[in-house]
């Protein structure tokens, strides 16, 4: 159909009008575009010119903060402070001596330390921050920042640093942050890019290895301008890292404190376990250590003074020490022989003083003897041969089989460094290790906690939750993550006849409590509070009969690495029980003059949530207990728990 001279009129105005229109949206941005180009080539053509000879942008990985380390009450354990650091990256810095040599000017850098420094610029990647120094002063900190433009690739930064405020009350259970090595790297399969960076703190041992990965945090990233020279022209972006969980742990900081104060000079450790939910509310070693001393960098001197302590200050008596557990152990031979049937609470031994088997004599402690024995009262005066004779009924496997059940031999899961299993021997065991048929002495020894049989302090105070409990007591030192109150299982029954248990209670409170204890110097004498417990003696020497028939050397007259082990272990309120505790001091002597008295101290402390009441003790013990409390330097009370006391 063909169109009217007017439609065709019509139309070539609306393509006139759509012309018209798209040459002026042309021209528009023809226009905006020679400004913007004009603009670029006069007026900001230095800036530009500038970023084309050498500009880039960089990603710089930002640490983050470390979890905080909590003790029940929230007070910090385990914290980060301010640290003023200095980093030099190969890539950006052009001539490495020349960069070195300017800062030396500013900060204190002998030769040998340049030098240094130098070889581990150039062995790490070009990328890779490394450290030059760190804990700078402010004034050091503020002339790099100043002196910038002179130094190409070096970067001040602020940033955090791990701290210990309890210093040496935590050093074993927290162990210690310290820079990653190449050897840490090798041991992770895919190493988090953080760990990389030279400022980066990893836990070595203790609750910060073994709780890294919550504690790390996740990294953040700021995106960075730097010029040809290296320096930093500006941030363009910023990302916060992630901080790391906040753990609060079972301890008590300030019995935690006052254990390590108790236990002094000694080598030796203690434990204490509430036993009604698990939770370890105190473990120390003794002697500690400083482990801000290994953040900063531990020198040569302080690391080998502390190698070459024979009381072993690196050493974590509690979980890595294995002892002879001595007389402790009679609990667990008591009770094998009740649960076998092969006793009952009334049967009875006679003690002359030692017994003869296979032509061997095994002697008491007791020269005289205790004559006839029961039950309870072979436990309060710890007569010998009551369990050379009992073992020889209930045999190896028994005793053994029941010292697992109550938590020897036993490897416990804690965030922790190389926990012992500890031994509880049997003929399988021996067999095994040593290729030799179980003997009836090697029974005997072991029936009061020699011979082979050998617990950490961890385990002993395991056992007297158990036995005061009947429960099978699991230790635990998470209490929340980052306020996630970690679960507490209910603990299963341990299968042992209540009679049975009461026979073992019964001797550990005449120990205590009885006419003839043994440890009854050491006793509480608070009724709301009374204590039962065990004493024990580990030798760690032979006794010849040449020896013997001379007269027994004293523990005193021995050099100290020959003396006999101290051990106690003992659980109070004896009705409703609260609190395990086990005590061992290496070369101590005898358990009821010098591990008894520290482990009752320790107990009272728990019990009264402080320092008790002087009426606590015996009276001969009063003047004594004081005039030590005058010379410690204890924590306060946490604040919450004050303002809660008033309210």
């Amino acid at each position: 159909m063909r169109k009217s001279q007017r439609e065709i009129a019509e139309s070539s105005r609306l393509i006139s009008r759509r012309v018209l229109m798209l040459g002026v949206i042309q021209a528009a941005v023809i226009s905006t575009l020679g400004l913007k180009l004009r603009s670029m080539q006069l007026e900001h053509a230095e800036e530009y010119r500038m970023l084309s000879d050498g500009n880039s942008i960089k990603i710089r990985l930002l640490p983050p903060a470390r979890g905080l380390i909590l003790d029940r009450n929230g007070t910090v354990i385990a914290g980060n402070e301010q640290n003023y650091r200095v980093t030099l990256t190969r890539e950006d810095a052009g001539d490495i001596s020349t960069v070195v040599a300017r800062l030396r000017r500013i900060i204190p850098m002998n030769d040998r330390q340049a030098a240094e420094l130098i070889t581990e610029i150039r062995r790490r990647s070009a990328v890779t921050p490394v450290m030059v120094a760190d804990r700078l002063t402010w004034q050091e900190f503020s002339s790099i920042a100043l002196n910038a433009p002179a130094l190409p690739g070096v970067t001040p930064e602020s940033g955090l640093s791990r701290s210990y405020p309890r210093a040496g009350d935590f050093s074993h259970v927290l162990g210690y942050v310290g820079p990653v090595s190449d050897f840490d790297l090798s041991k992770i399969e895919n190493p988090d890019p953080v760990l990389r960076l030279p400022e980066f703190q990893l836990g070595k041992i203790g609750m910060e290895a073994k709780l890294e990965e919550p504690l790390r945090g996740k990294a953040g990233s700021r995106r960075v301008e730097v010029n040809s020279a290296g320096r930093e022209m500006r941030e363009l972006s910023r990302q916060e890292g992630q901080q790391g969980a906040t753990v609060q742990t079972t301890m008590d900081a300030r019995l935690q404190n006052y254990a390590a104060q108790r236990l002094g000079n000694e080598s030796a450790a203690a434990v204490v376990i509430d036993v009604t939910n698990g939770d370890i509310v105190a473990i120390s070693s003794s002697p500690g250590f400083d482990p801000n001393k290994f953040v900063r960098g531990i020198s040569s001197t302080d690391y080998k003074e502390l190698m070459q302590h024979d009381h072993r200050p690196l050493a974590d008596k509690t979980v890595q020490g294995a002892y002879p557990p001595g007389s402790t152990f009679k609990m667990v031979t008591l009770l094998a022989g009740l649960e076998a049937g092969v006793i009952n609470p009334g049967s009875r031994f006679f003690c002359p003083g030692y017994i003869q088997v296979a032509g061997r004599r095994f002697h008491c402690w007791s020269k005289g003897g205790h004559g006839t024995v029961d039950a309870v009262r072979s436990l309060e005066q710890s007569c010998d041969v009551y369990y050379y004779e009992l073992a020889q009924k209930v045999g190896i496997d028994r005793i053994a089989a029941m010292a697992r059940r109550m938590g020897i031999g036993v490897r416990h899961d804690l965030p922790m460094s190389a926990i012992t299993e500890g031994i509880a021997p049997d003929r399988a065991w021996k067999m095994a290790r040593y290729k030799q048929e179980w003997q009836v002495g090697d029974s005997i020894n072991a029936s009061i906690g020699q011979g082979y049989v050998l617990a950490s302090p961890l385990q002993l105070a395991v056992m007297a939750a158990r036995v005061a409990t009947g429960k099978e007591v699991i230790p635990r030192l998470v209490r929340a993550i980052d306020g996630v109150v970690q679960p507490v299982p209910e603990f299963a029954d341990l299968g042992i006849n209540p009679l049975h248990l009461r026979t073992a209670r019964g001797g550990m409170d005449a120990v205590m409590n009885g006419s003839h204890g043994t440890a009854r110097r050491a006793r509480i004498v608070a009724p709301e509070w009374q204590m039962a417990g065990k004493t024990g003696t580990s030798q760690v020497r032979n006794i010849t009969a040449a020896e013997r028939a001379r007269g027994v050397i004293s523990n005193d007259q021995l050099p100290w690495n020959r003396r006999d082990h101290a051990l106690f272990v003992c659980f109070a309120p004896y009705e409703m029980p609260r609190y395990a505790v086990s005590v061992v001091v290496e070369h101590g002597g005898g358990g009821s003059a010098v591990a008894a008295p520290i482990a009752r101290d320790i107990l009272l402390f728990a019990l009264a949530d402080g320092l008790p009441p002087l009426s606590a003790y015996p009276d001969g013990e009063r003047a004594k207990v004081e005039e030590m409390w005058s010379k410690m330097n204890l924590m306060p009370e946490p604040a919450s728990k004050t303002a809660r006391a008033k309210a």
